[in-house]
């Protein structure tokens, strides 16, 4: 048996002399990269101009679910991917994993086109609602899922106490799955995407239906994660944690990506400054620092742009773009729309130097 080229998805596929993967050696530092090459250059994720299409019910015709989406994820990034229902996440997803065939564009995983079979044994994916057996335990569903992917022996063994160890589930290593919490599913869940060690994770709405402190524990191991250097694709309904967790993130609307890049830019409102002065000039403020040296005791810690939240990005991209769609809807003034001062993070807290 070969690796399975889906990361947990419990499908097996049969060797063959010329389709094996190549031999990597582990490093011993525990950080999940490989010895011999470092981190990739080539990017994780290649999406380029993506259309899908689907069949609509009584003669609705073609409904077009992504529309000309176009994105780049690199080695060792963790994406975010946000948009409200329906707008195309998870077909974008799905794409890229080959579960469904574009209309027209590309995906290719590390280079290799998506649609092959052999790009996705880098791949781990954690889907919404995962499914488990109920009357396994812990280990033994860890277990399972290696063996589906060739584990035997000590290796796979290893690889359980590792896994159990990294999603905090030691404890209820032999309690059945039926009498597990949400939480602990997603994150068994996480474990058995992980069996393989795959290099490329995706997640689609992985805290869904998890209360705070397991959506608090799913973030934490996100973080392990890209401290051994992992790639992560995620989307998610809760904005606050892609603002914590996320690199860059991308917002997706009706089928089309209307905001993308590094979080701190998108988050950032260039037309003010941390005092807050708006509009102001290079000369103004370096009389304010020259008027603020000349003062005893005072210290001008930083200055620069504050930051407005990703869940106001988030509505200004979506709610207030069909607002302006259709002008007879109107928004409310001062919404959290407007992007206003009054809805800006003034982030001038630091520690002193």
């Amino acid at each position: 048996m070969k690796h399975s080229p889906w990361r947990g998805a419990g499908i097996p596929t049969p060797a063959t002399p010329n389709d094996c993967p190549p031999v990597k050696t582990r490093c011993h530092c525990g950080s999940g990269r490989y010895a011999g090459g470092g981190m990739s250059e080539t990017p994780a994720v290649q999406v380029n101009s993506l259309v899908k299409d689907f069949r609509g019910s009584f003669g609705c015709g073609m409904i077009r679910a992504v529309d000309e989406v176009s994105l780049e994820i690199a080695s060792g990034e963790i994406y975010g991917l946000i948009g409200p229902n329906g707008s195309g996440k998870s077909t974008t997803m799905k794409a890229l994993l080959g579960l469904v065939t574009p209309t027209s564009g590309t995906c290719a995983i590390f280079g290799r086109d998506s649609s092959k079979v052999d790009s996705r044994q880098e791949v781990g994916f954690l889907p919404e609602n995962p499914y488990f057996y109920k009357h396994l335990n812990g280990e033994e569903t860890i277990r399972f899922y290696g063996k589906l992917c060739g584990m035997r022996g000590s290796s796979l063994r290893e690889r359980t106490e590792e896994l159990l160890e990294l999603v905090d589930l030691q404890d209820a290593r032999k309690r059945r799955l039926g009498a597990y919490s949400k939480g602990m599913l997603q994150r068994i869940g996480l474990a058995q995407a992980l069996v393989q060690d795959p290099r490329l994770l995706i997640l689609d709405e992985p805290t869904a239906g998890v209360d705070p402190i397991g959506s608090r524990q799913i973030r934490d191991l996100i973080f392990k994660l890209k401290e051994r250097g992992f790639t992560v694709f995620l989307c998610s309904h809760l904005l606050e944690q892609v603002q914590e967790v996320c690199d860059r993130v991308g917002i997706i609307h009706k089928g089309a990506l209307v905001k993308e890049g590094p979080l701190e830019e998108l988050i950032s409102i260039e037309d003010q400054t941390e005092i807050i002065l708006r509009n102001a000039t290079p000369d103004l403020l370096h009389r304010i620092h020259e008027l603020a040296a000349h003062e005893e005791g005072v210290d001008l810690v930083r200055s620069g742009n504050p930051r407005t939240t990703l869940e106001r990005l988030f509505l200004r991209e979506t709610v207030q773009r069909d607002a302006e769609a259709d002008p007879g809807s109107g928004t409310r003034q001062g919404s959290p729309t407007d992007g206003t001062p009054d809805g800006c993070h003034n982030d001038t807290e630091e520690d002193s130097p």
